[in-house]
């Protein structure tokens, strides 16, 4: 028995992008279905991190266009494309390390804040709520993540990996309705792996809609509905993790980089 089809969240149509004579992506096509985890692969230089550039407003497309809920994005600045609900982390850890977790939790969720200047300088009864409101979700949020026993640890005296999680904490606290993971799990040992697939899929009950970027095969694997894998620019393969991590040009693109990982996992 075959599921219902997903109703498409986010749509790459036809998108190419050009730097001078370097074309980073060719006629890229694919969809992100409501509530699906999809990873996006490919050896360095693939165009993953381009096309992640694309969708979030820090590039343009030479060609093409990408839409999300229908709203194509060609434009739109960074910012708006976040009011959207379409909110991504980057390759980099980027926290206030001389801030607690938890105060690094508040601050993100201060864009949040409905409350006028006025109201806050003078400490108004709107803006004593809006506090309170902001401090309990930010609790939830460490909470979510798993960090509650270092709440008021400086985010500088995490680990990589711990530091990585106060990074998803940061975009959870923008409310996102689709969230773009850029190699997430970097620095990460198995343990923290382990932990963090465990999030990306709360995160998905809790209704939102992932795409993923990673190197971590193995993870990738085991968390992905469906996978697209690029190589040059190029989509060179499309389908659940069975179907690419049997496909004999993913093998191939991966000859020296993921290759065995790939293929341990077949």
């Amino acid at each position: 028995m075959t599921s219902p089809p997903r109703a498409t969240v986010l749509s790459v149509e036809n998108v190419a992008m050009q730097f001078g004579g370097l074309v980073a992506l060719s006629d890229l096509n694919f969809t992100v279905g409501e509530g699906e985890i999809l990873s996006l692969i490919g050896p360095n230089g693939a165009g993953k991190t381009t096309a992640f550039n694309l969708m979030t407003g820090f590039l343009t497309p030479s060609k093409g266009e990408v839409k999300y809920r229908g709203t194509p994005l060609k434009g739109l600045k960074s910012h708006q494309i976040a009011d959207l609900g379409l909110i991504r982390t980057f390759q980099r850890t980027s926290v206030f390390a001389r801030d607690t977790v938890f105060d690094n939790v508040l601050i993100g969720l201060h864009r949040q804040g409905k409350v006028g200047l006025l109201d806050a300088i003078l400490g108004l009864p709107r803006a004593r709520a809006s506090e309170r409101a902001q401090r309990q979700r930010a609790a939830e949020l460490v909470r979510w993540i798993g960090l509650e026993a270092r709440a008021n640890d400086l985010a500088g005296s995490l680990s990589y990996g711990e530091q990585r999680l106060v990074g998803v904490a940061l975009a959870l606290a923008a409310q996102p309705s689709m969230l773009l993971l850029d190699e997430p799990v970097s620095g990460m040992n198995a343990s923290e792996t382990h932990t963090f697939v465990q999030l990306i899929r709360d995160i998905r009950d809790r209704g939102v809609t992932i795409l993923l970027v990673e190197h971590d095969m193995p993870m990738v694997m085991s968390v992905s509905d469906r996978i697209v894998v690029l190589n040059y620019g190029r989509i060179i393969a499309e389908g659940p993790p069975e179907t690419i991590r049997n496909d004999p040009a993913v093998i191939e693109a991966y000859l020296g980089q993921g290759a065995k990982e790939v293929a341990k996992h077949a």
